[in-house]
């Protein structure tokens, strides 16, 4: 694991970590935009979604699943964003795939 959520997967960073399971982490984001800010990660390196395969597809449905179950945890269901960046163009700057668990506020609407 060559990134830092390769190295926060192997616990050798510390991480405030707020699910597990053998597939999927998710953790709180150090620098959060909104008072929910959660990174969901599968534990499998994979470096954005468009190196995803076919066999990685169910992976991605856990995530919706654990974003589901978090976002009733932290009180948020009634509005939240998921959201991947792919690619450093679309603005990812680790190359892990992770997804961004973002509300606990009114979050402004979405233009290019």
């Amino acid at each position: 694991m060559t990134t830092i959520f390769g190295k926060i997967i192997a616990g050798k960073i510390p991480s405030e970590k707020v699910f597990e399971n053998e597939r999927i982490l998710a953790i709180k984001d150090i620098y959060p935009v909104a008072p929910v800010h959660i990174l969901i990660m599968p534990k499998k390196e994979i470096p954005d979604l468009q190196s995803l395969t076919k066999e990685d597809y169910p992976l991605v449905g856990e995530i919706v699943e654990v974003a589901q179950k978090l976002a009733k945890e932290f009180d948020i269901e009634s509005g939240y964003r998921l959201i991947t960046n792919n690619g450093a163009e679309g603005g990812q700057a680790i190359f892990h795939l992770h997804f961004h668990l973002i509300g606990g506020r009114q979050l402004n609407h979405i233009l290019g």
